[in-house]
């Protein structure tokens, strides 16, 4: 027990993390010591290459962004490695074409990280962008990212869920992409109480029309669904949901969906992506997982957006990858 709280306390703070770290990297192998080739710096500065289709008559938010973020948090890491080419492109090409067809409204980004999603929404549309994170020092380096290239997103410091109130927010061991809402009866290291709302809730609160909704909140994607199916109702917002599979989460999204009459759409490889009539199956990799959900088929042209798309992420890699420019 005494174990376990140590490494929450090593993971819940950066500097205690940080710390450690260069302490171990001093220790021998054998004594739990670090290779310093890889421990992670105490912050990162990168600069992400944005996508923009070649046929684009109104330049829309800029080219590129340098941002300077915690150097431990994984999505940073990842994207200094591969940039955008790399990151759930699959997903995030769709997320574009969602943004050119979808109608009128406002850019949800729930369980946005430090923002991927976001930056996208805000770097091309004239959306009001809103991203939700609930864990503080990812929610602090988000805020960070939406100062950055004049991006302007709200960062909204909450977890969305199936009630108003608060719930308890545990950290993953491994990876900060998987801090999830529980069913906690306790705060300790691991756990920390957060502040949740529905998506309902907060919608009326805040007088905003969602028109697309990002979800990927480690399992409890149902939770948020079920906590905006009055704004589903109302609005037909398009959606595109992370279903990990093998956890029940298909079942629960086929059982509040289904009345609602929307398509679903696995997220995989080369479009067009075939409407199914269950959620299930292993229908994308493993690091994406995602499904979209609009009111309806999608329009015609909605596959040649996703294609475009898909070709401008493949030229986002990190500049250094793209004719030594940087470091």
């Amino acid at each position: 027990m005494v174990t376990d709280q140590l490494r929450a306390l090593v993971r819940r703070y950066p500097v205690v993390r940080f710390a450690t770290r260069q302490i171990r990297v001093r220790l021998p192998r054998r004594l739990g010591g670090l290779d310093p080739a890889r421990v992670p710096p105490w912050s990162r500065d990168l600069t992400v290459v944005l996508p923009r289709l070649d046929s684009d008559t109104c330049p829309t938010g800029p080219d590129s962004i340098t941002l300077r973020l915690p150097g431990d948090l994984t999505v940073p890491r990842r994207l200094a490695a591969s940039g955008l080419s790399r990151h759930e492109p699959d997903s995030l090409a769709c997320f574009l074409a969602m943004l050119d067809h979808a109608p009128p409204g406002a850019v949800l980004d729930v369980g946005a990280g430090v923002g991927v999603y976001a930056i996208l929404a805000a770097a091309r549309t004239d959306r009001s962008v809103f991203a939700f994170e609930p864990t503080p020092e990812i929610a602090s380096a988000a805020r960070a990212v939406a100062g950055s290239g004049g991006l302007g997103f709200a960062v909204v410091e909450l977890a969305l869920s199936n009630h108003n109130g608060t719930a308890h927010l545990r950290r993953a061991r491994h990876d900060d992409m998987c801090n999830t809402v529980v069913h906690a009866t306790r705060a300790d290291l691991a756990h920390v109480p957060v502040a949740v709302t529905t998506l309902a809730h907060w919608s009326e609160g805040a007088s905003v029309l969602p028109s697309v909704v990002k979800v990927d909140t480690a399992g409890t994607e149902p939770d948020v669904v079920a906590g905006g199916l009055e704004v589903l109702r109302r609005h037909r917002s398009w959606m595109l949901v992370k279903v990990r599979p093998d956890r029940g989460v298909e079942e629960r999204l086929m059982a509040l969906l289904d009345p609602l009459d929307y398509t679903w759409y696995p997220v995989s490889g080369p479009p067009p992506y075939e409407a199914r009539e269950e959620i299930a199956g292993r229908a994308s990799p493993a690091w994406e997982r995602m499904w979209m959900f609009t009111p309806g088929p999608v329009p015609e042209g909605f596959w040649r957006s996703v294609g475009a798309w898909r070709r401008a992420l493949d030229a986002c890699a990190p500049e250094a990858r793209r004719g030594g420019r940087g470091a």
